[in-house]
């Protein structure tokens, strides 16, 4: 990875990216929003701008952000964070993740993490020098299993990264699946370092934090972030909530980093926590809403479309289509079809198996532009379709 990463290697979906934008593809692929956040979110940022909140940050944070953050933390989930020590902001959640893996992973260490993965967590364990091993979710349940997280840990196991909701699977775990999470994590001594960014945006199920089971909130570090709540993933305002000792090890990392920005922006986050629920919820109420109306426009293309309680994306099987190669797939959908997807080969420590068939959609998209997918996409189908059997 650190060589793919000096020979300036690009991400999938820098990749994908540029190939829709190069054939002029509907891009279902990258996962971010094509509609704004919340007025009120907006006009925030815009009094902040205006009323001079223009400068550097303190390192930790503005005061008046990590204030809301414990403040959430604690109303919604019932977890006590001190503002100053226990509390970090960060130029979002991928940001809080790489500070704290450089903080606590040395060579030699090794680090679980659910496999499909996001693409950052791996490169970022090898730049801190150490190993990510997979604990390995098979589809379509895309269940924790205790023997699987068994295989991942040895004595060299550092920390943890639990994703959930889960991409690229858009999986949220149960609370079985996290207490087998939990008791490896107390039996072995072991960091869980949780990426929440997806936890107001849950369709079927309950999000749990993995710090509110027993024993785990003295050895969790929490990340979550604004940008997926309120629509608004270009702000990269994230932070990391967890105990003192850890806090204080990332934040000596971040200072190194870029130390602190996004000043007016983190004000308005400010704002945003304080929000209603409500505002939170009728968004998650939309996008399953888009989720649905995607799901159903590939069942209808002729893809098996697997289940998605949260995120933004939702998985697709294209063997029923006749196509067992999605990485191949998804380079010939922008020229053939129109639209951009995701491989989800490409988010695996092992593209072949399980994953092999599979693509990841976004649905976080206006409704006109999700039919305008469905229609290139059945449409592809048709024309794609494979002969029947002469009788």
């Amino acid at each position: 990875m650190i060589a793919a990463m000096a020979a300036g290697g690009t991400t999938i979906f820098t990749t994908m990216t540029a190939l829709a934008q190069a054939t002029g593809a509907i891009n279902l692929g990258q996962g971010y929003p094509d509609f704004d956040g919340p007025p009120a979110l907006i006009e925030a940022a815009v009094e902040a701008l205006r009323g001079g909140e223009n400068q550097y940050a303190p390192l930790a944070g503005v005061p008046a952000l990590r204030a809301a953050i414990a403040a959430h933390q604690l109303r919604r989930y019932g977890l006590r964070f001190d503002a100053d020590s226990e509390i970090q902001v960060t130029f979002g959640a991928t940001e809080a993740l790489a500070s704290a893996l450089l903080a606590l992973v040395t060579a030699g260490d090794e680090v679980a993490m659910l496999d499909p993965s996001y693409d950052s967590y791996g490169p970022i364990v090898a730049l801190a020098g150490g190993r990510a091993v997979p604990i390995v979710l098979e589809p379509p349940g895309w269940r924790v299993d205790g023997a699987a997280l068994e295989r991942a840990i040895t004595t060299q196991t550092r920390v943890v990264i639990i994703n959930s909701p889960h991409n690229p699977t858009g999986r949220v775990f149960e609370r079985s699946e996290l207490e087998l999470i939990a008791a490896a994590c107390r039996e072995h001594d072991l960091i869980a370092l949780t990426d929440e960014v997806y936890e107001h945006l849950v369709y079927d199920g309950e999000h749990i934090p993995l710090a509110t089971l027993p024993g785990m909130a003295s050895r969790t570090i929490t990340v979550s972030s604004i940008g997926k709540t309120h629509s608004v993933t270009g702000w990269k305002i994230g932070w990391a909530c967890g105990p003192r000792e850890l806090i204080a090890r990332l934040r000596a990392v971040k200072q190194y980093l870029t130390f602190a920005g996004g000043t007016p922006l983190q004000h308005a986050t400010a704002v945003a926590l304080g929000f209603p629920d409500s505002v939170a919820a009728e968004l998650a109420d939309a996008l399953r809403a888009k989720r649905d109306r995607l799901a159903g426009g590939l069942r209808a293309a002729g893809f098996d479309v697997f289940d998605s309680a949260g995120t933004y994306f939702l998985n697709a099987d294209a063997t029923p289509l006749g196509e067992g190669d999605a990485e191949a797939l998804c380079a010939r959908l922008p020229h053939e079809a129109g639209v951009a997807a995701i491989p989800m080969s490409a988010l695996t420590a092992n593209g072949e198996g399980r994953t092999r068939s599979l693509l990841r959609f976004a649905f976080c998209k206006r409704d006109e532009v999700l039919d305008d997918a469905i229609g290139r996409l059945n449409a592809w189908a048709e024309r794609s379709a494979i002969p029947s059997p002469a009788r």
